[in-house]
């Protein structure tokens, strides 16, 4: 007999936590299961540390709506629960003349997703922002910053354990039935075990399309294509000589080379975008003169013995190499048969700044 629980989410990173908050918030038993030792072991301790603004997704698209409604959470959640942020800004800039006309469209694409506040600089603002950057055009976003994304994911935790909920680690679920209007999990590590949920949330990232392929009764078609992009990092030793976030152009990949500071100030470069077809998070030295070419485009004054090997992160992408950037994708009871059973594939950047309207959308395809 499979013990019955209410409510079980796979996946303690920040967005399986903020969901397991969400459903504790509303008074359901929950049960998050993760297969590592510790919360945020995957994505969620490998990506820049961003709270993005909502500039560059597509008009309508769930990233675009997810990202400035969930900055605008984010903001205020990490203010109300003391979890170390900076609204530091950033400017997003042209290498080229060439290069130009793309802040417009950025503009334009900002204000059409609700950002407001873009702001054109003078070449002479610019560098009075940032009299090491190099540009030939430049705009400044005052509603970017960064946060302590573990610190967020111990604030998640301890507001759904206050409600009851429990994260369980070393649980891997390694199989599951869908069975009408429950789902049972076979859950692996030291004590298998098999539970039957009145509702289950798959926040797996990475693995969430393995998750949902042992799930029996889960068909094939709602289980979205997953790509893997990964992205080197590189920090730069010593003092930081940026006051802000840097941004190049985007590229179709991702948003370029940019520079990102930590809450101590230090800077790091990356991500690049490295199409792979397996999990890796191997560290390739070599790539330092590629990344070291790409930042000399805004920095001119590198030095490369200052850039050193940090970490890389992987994306868990639901478009491949040479398409158009794929949304967020959220397949829900209506793809499972009316099974109480969501699950998130594609959950890249912005998730972090989203996770907290992420839950609330969650919410909703529960019911």
């Amino acid at each position: 007999m499979a013990e019955k629980i209410d409510c079980a989410v796979i996946g303690a990173g920040v967005v399986g936590l903020a969901v397991a908050r969400a459903l504790a918030l509303r008074g359901r038993e929950v049960l998050v299961l993760e297969s590592e030792h510790a919360i945020g072991t995957g994505i969620s301790s490998r990506n820049s540390e961003v709270i993005h603004a909502g500039i560059y997704y597509p008009v309508g698209s769930l990233k675009a709506r997810l990202c400035v409604s969930g900055r605008q959470l984010l903001y205020q959640y990490c203010a109300s629960r003391n979890v170390d942020h900076r609204r530091l800004g950033k400017l997003i800039v042209a290498s080229s003349v060439d290069e130009a006309p793309m802040l417009g469209k950025y503009q334009a694409q900002a204000e059409a997703n609700g950002v407001a506040d873009l702001r054109r600089l003078t070449l002479q603002e610019a560098a009075q922002l940032e009299p090491e950057v190099r540009c030939a055009a430049a705009l400044f976003s005052p509603s970017t910053g960064i946060v302590d994304s573990h610190g967020l994911m111990s604030a998640y935790q301890v507001d759904l354990e206050e409600q009851g909920g429990i994260v369980v680690f070393d649980s891997p679920v390694i199989g599951g039935r869908l069975r009408g209007s429950a789902i049972e999990l076979d859950i692996g590590g030291a004590a298998p075990t098999t539970v039957l949920a009145a509702c289950v949330v798959n926040c797996a990232g990475l693995g969430a399309q393995m998750v949902s392929e042992r799930i029996a009764g889960v068909a094939a078609a709602a289980i979205a294509t997953r790509f893997l992009a990964k992205g080197y990092y590189f920090s730069l030793a010593g003092r930081s000589p940026f006051n802000h976030l840097i941004y190049p152009v985007a590229n179709a990949a991702g948003l370029g080379t940019h520079v990102t500071l930590d809450l101590a100030g230090d800077a790091r470069f990356g991500p690049d975008v490295q199409w792979i077809e397996e999990i890796d998070y191997g560290f390739d030295e070599t790539r330092k003169a590629e990344f070291a070419r790409a930042i000399r485009l805004y920095y001119p004054n590198l030095d490369d013995s200052r850039l050193q090997p940090a970490y890389t992160g992987i994306r868990p992408k639901i478009s491949q190499a040479g398409q158009a950037a794929g949304d967020f994708c959220f397949r829900g009871p209506q793809q499972h048969g009316n099974s109480p059973y969501v699950a998130l594939y594609g959950i890249e950047s912005p998730g972090l700044t989203a996770s907290l309207a992420i839950a609330e959308h969650v919410m909703s395809l529960l019911g």
